[in-house]
């Protein structure tokens, strides 16, 4: 048997297996607490015009904008040795200048601020 053909035999016989040995092997034991949705720590059962804090959104955009910038610095070392290294270095250094004015521009609304 050639290797594909074991490989492929392999790729779809394993996860088959492991699926049906889950099903069978699981015991399951649902009750109210897990049969019932949840929804970023709000009761489903109560009124849906409960005051939220503004801070979880807060801190829920923060994360992304930071793994933008990761994103986005991270070709930065091969970029420098492109034909015009200081426009990349101009571009960088717009990307950092524009995060950085929104921060101050947050910590000094007191957005950042977690006691009240």
């Amino acid at each position: 048997m050639n290797t594909t053909v074991s490989t492929i035999t392999i790729a779809l016989v394993l996860p088959t297996l492991l699926i049906i040995l889950n099903n069978q092997l699981s015991t399951t034991k649902p009750n109210k607490e897990k049969l019932s949705p949840y929804e970023c720590g709000f009761d489903p059962l109560k009124t849906m015009r409960l005051p939220f804090s503004i801070r979880f959104f807060l801190s829920s955009h923060s994360i992304p904008t930071f793994r933008l910038e990761i994103a986005l610095l991270l070709p930065l070392p091969w970029a420098m040795q492109l034909p015009t290294p200081t426009m990349t270095m101009m571009w960088t250094l717009t990307i950092l200048l524009l995060l950085t004015l929104g921060f101050a521009y947050e910590w000094t609304q007191g957005g950042l601020e977690w006691a009240e």
